[in-house]
């Protein structure tokens, strides 16, 4: 028999509460795509939980493919200067296409890559978070779908990690300033 898994910090999200907005959301964006040829691209490696969760709720057949983009590296703060070291493997011209991200942050990342597929000619370009956090923006970019607003704290679970650990922990928690070794 397995161990209760303890929790670590505070739970900001439930697992419970994370399906519900992905049904809210799966709802909506099947409403919004009737009559569209939808992409679902998700960012590596943080959006892989909550894209799986949300495509369940997406009442349309779709397509998914996935990019990974970062602006951090190991560390804690954005560097500001974005890394693709995954691109898109399908086309994506006149296509609908929906990026599907753990959280926002600055924004870089997801202002570069949101640039990057408009060159590449797709009916359109739109964000779907599960995380927003708007006090650290840099630029200026806001998600078309949002799942739930979060303050400045370093964010994990469910996709999130802190230097690769705590993404399969299946809630929304963060880590206190003394937890985070830089």
């Amino acid at each position: 028999m397995a161990e209760e898994r303890k929790t670590l910090g505070k739970v900001l999200f439930t697992e419970q509460d994370i399906i519900g907005k992905a049904e809210e959301l799966g709802a909506q964006i099947t409403e919004d795509y009737q009559d569209g040829d939808l992409i679902v691209v998700g960012t590596l490696k943080g959006a892989v939980m909550w894209m799986s969760e949300l495509i369940k709720h997406i009442d349309l057949d779709l397509k998914i493919d996935f990019v990974s983009a970062s602006s951090y590296g190991s560390g804690t703060t954005s560097s500001g200067v974005v890394k693709i070291t995954k691109d898109l493997s399908m086309d994506i011209y006149q296509k609908d296409v929906l990026i599907v991200e753990d959280i926002i942050d600055t924004g870089t990342t997801l202002n570069y890559l949101t640039k990057s597929f408009k060159e590449r000619g797709p009916r359109s370009v739109k964000i779907c978070t599960m995380l927003d956090k708007p006090s650290r923006r840099r630029v200026p970019l806001a998600p078309d779908y949002k799942g739930f607003t979060v303050e400045d704290l370093f964010i994990i679970g469910y996709g999130l990690d802190y230097d690769q650990k705590y993404r399969n922990l299946p809630y929304i928690s963060y880590l206190e300033p003394g937890d985070i070794q830089e």
